[in-house]
């Protein structure tokens, strides 16, 4: 937990999409200070025309390469978010080659009683996990 879900338009190999998740751990686990075991992602993939992701007027030039990412979260603070955002463009910049004019993230906050992580439990309420 959190639970990182990718929209990507088709075509990237399994290594480059392995990359792209290794990288989005990585930031997550930095930023978010979660064990690294914290590991629940999912991948859609689109044809072209089936992901439209616009600049909101910011003069971003986005490619086939971009990235949607809804992170599932409970709450963080400000500034967990914001170092989520910086690792997580640097880390894709730097290890798959993705430039941060591709990468959109929106963070969707939940709280304790909204996670089973199996057997019908709820594992936060329960306090198996912390």
């Amino acid at each position: 937990m959190p639970m990182l879900k990718f929209d990507i338009i088709e075509g990237r190999t399994d290594e480059q999409v392995r990359a792209l998740l290794d990288a989005a751990h990585e930031a997550m686990v930095q930023a978010f200070d979660v064990p690294v075991t914290d590991r629940y992602q999912s991948v859609n993939q689109h044809r072209p025309g089936e992901l439209v992701v616009e600049d909101t007027g910011l003069g971003y030039t986005r490619s086939r390469d971009v990235i949607l990412l809804t992170a599932v979260s409970r709450k963080r603070t400000e500034p967990q978010k914001v170092e989520f955002y910086r690792l997580l463009v640097e880390k894709l910049q730097t290890q798959c080659g993705i430039s941060p004019d591709d990468v959109i993230v929106s963070i969707v906050e939940n709280d304790d009683a909204d996670w089973s992580f199996g057997r019908g439990r709820a594992q936060f309420i329960t306090r198996e996990l912390t």
